[in-house]
């Protein structure tokens, strides 16, 4: 029998982990959005007769949508990407597709069927970010949910249970309950009794009793909520052996596991059918035209009249003189380039650090998750490949792709490995949770943001603390927020408060539109 856990050892081990306070405080940072709470595209005034040229640098998302709104209202709008496909870190891999990373160019080799894709970017649309589902409606872009939180699916630490991998429905169950004993234990203490009337604390009594299945001395002894060990339709259920809560304590993922579905996580989650570039299809339908691909900028000049860009296409230099710029090129790739921005805003293009992330796909043989019962969802481990994703579309297939390795935000220990040891690495993490793992993968891509080209990182990086801005980097942003001499805008993700989202890219861009019609209207008038 496990030896019993002492409230100042409760308190210890749980320190260990990071602590409560701070996991509520990253739960309420993912919580804020960067603003517009319902769908609100931009009412530009339509410009009729009156003649304005537009260059757009770069075509990922927030280029994308200036291109498509302003083209509506009669802009000249040409969008400039040096890639040679636009959505940036809005990339889906699929058979044939190029991953431009330097130094390790792939071409990814999965069956052609439409379920075989990977999005190797962007990968969920929370369904409070009604800016981008507007878009999704209005260019036709057909969705379908995306399984993130699946209790089915598993937890593996090393430091936990021998390494054997557990359902993550045993491991909340259990935690729950042992957490809701101490806690409802403590409420009958004489000092807990001050602050609740009678009928209060029954009522938070009860409630804590319900979420940890709790029996009447409130005591936790297990639960069927996990499931049964056998029985439980035609039979009496026999109730599944209760786990010791201090091998739980044992693994620092428990906060990842229970509070990991909250703020942007947290409402139903969305995804494009047949991949998320088909948000950048949508786009390119109205607007791919005006798209000139492989031209890299080389210089951009704000004038008092407008904005001055050279750029390289195909050897050769070209020139393009217009009325107004809205660039989404990568602040750090932009701070290199030939400018004349005033020296507030080059030292703001200078601060912005990018987040490393890197991911890595196999095409599986076959759906083994399924015979396990998993149809979507996470598995997370503490490896250094952290998760397996199984996909939510193609159920019962054949074959289907799943993601082998997300790590976001310490991207660069794969990174640095070379290809054959990305794999290896990833190989040997997915057999802790699936035995037969490496016989039943083939074909692995790997996506290492911080060297794919014409990106050369990940989302925008503010912040120098992890928790608040400082008074000067909130005057960068918003330096970087407002235009050039009212003629050039950074826009983009980066752009944003809450980076990484595809919503914060498109309000980017509509805050930038804002301002360029009032100004439009003010000329105008």
């Amino acid at each position: 029998m496990s030896k019993p856990v002492t409230r100042r050892e409760f308190i210890s081990l749980m320190g260990a982990t990071g602590g409560t306070a701070a996991a509520l405080q990253v739960g309420t940072a993912l919580g804020l959005l960067p603003g517009g709470a319902q769908a609100a595209s931009p009412e530009l005034l339509a410009l009729g007769s009156n003649r304005r040229r537009v260059a757009i640098l770069g075509g990922g998302l927030s280029g994308l949508t200036v291109a498509h709104e302003l083209s509506k209202s009669g802009y000249d709008c040409t969008v400039l990407e040096a890639s040679h496909r636009c959505g940036g870190r809005i990339f889906t891999v699929r058979a044939g597709t190029l991953i431009d990373e330097i130094g390790n160019r792939q071409y990814c080799e999965f069956d052609d069927e439409p379920h075989m894709y990977f999005n190797a970017g962007a990968a969920r649309i929370p369904t409070t970010h009604h800016n981008l589902l507007n878009y999704c409606k209005e260019l036709g872009v057909e969705l379908e949910v995306f399984v993130g939180e699946n209790n089915n699916a598993f937890l593996q630490d090393d430091a936990m249970m021998g390494g054997k991998p557990i359902r993550a429905n045993d491991y909340k169950t259990n935690m729950r309950g042992f957490l809701s004993e101490m806690l409802a234990k403590s409420l009958t203490q004489e000092e807990m009794d001050e602050p609740f009337t009678e009928e209060e604390a029954e009522n938070l009594l009860g409630l804590i009793r319900s979420f940890g299945d709790l029996n009447e001395d409130l005591v936790y002894s297990g639960s069927t909520r996990t499931g049964y060990a056998s029985g439980g339709f035609l039979t009496h259920g026999v109730q599944r052996d209760m786990m010791a809560f201090r091998d739980l304590l044992k693994t620092r993922m428990g906060r990842q596991i229970l509070s990991g579905y909250e703020g942007d996580y947290g409402p139903s989650l969305l995804q494009p059918v047949g991949g998320m570039d088909q948000i950048i299809a949508g786009f390119l339908r109205q607007v791919g035209d005006r798209v000139r691909y492989r031209a890299m900028v080389a210089a951009v000049q704000v004038k008092d009249d407008g904005v001055e860009i050279a750029y390289d296409q195909d050897g050769v230099r070209h020139q393009l003189e217009v009325d107004y710029c809205f660039n989404c090129i990568p602040t750090h790739l932009m701070a290199g380039i030939d400018h004349n921005f005033p020296s507030d805003y080059s030292k703001a293009l200078k601060y912005v650090r990018r987040g490393e992330a890197y991911k890595a796909a196999f095409q599986a043989k076959e759906r083994f998750w399924e015979k396990l019962h998993i149809f979507g969802g996470i598995t997370s481990t503490n490896t250094p490949s952290r998760a397996i994703w199984y996909p939510p579309h193609g159920i019962h297939k054949a074959k289907g792709v799943i993601l082998g390795a997300y790590d976001y935000g310490g991207g660069m220990y794969h990174t640095k490995m070379s290809q054959s040891e990305r794999i290896e690495a990833h190989l040997s993490d997915g057999e802790k949770v699936h035995p037969e793992y490496r016989s039943l993968v083939e074909k692995p891509i790997t996506i290492a943001w911080h060297r794919m080209n014409h990106m050369l990182g990940c989302s925008a990086r503010w912040r120098r603390s992890f928790r608040e801005w400082t008074g000067e980097e909130e005057a960068m942003y918003h330096t970087l927020q407002g235009p050039v001499n009212g003629r050039h805008y950074m826009i983009g993700d980066q752009i944003s408060m809450h980076s990484a989202w595809q919503e914060s890219a498109i309000l980017s861009a509509h805050y930038a539109l804002s301002d360029l019609d009032q100004r439009v209207r003010a000329e105008l008038a």
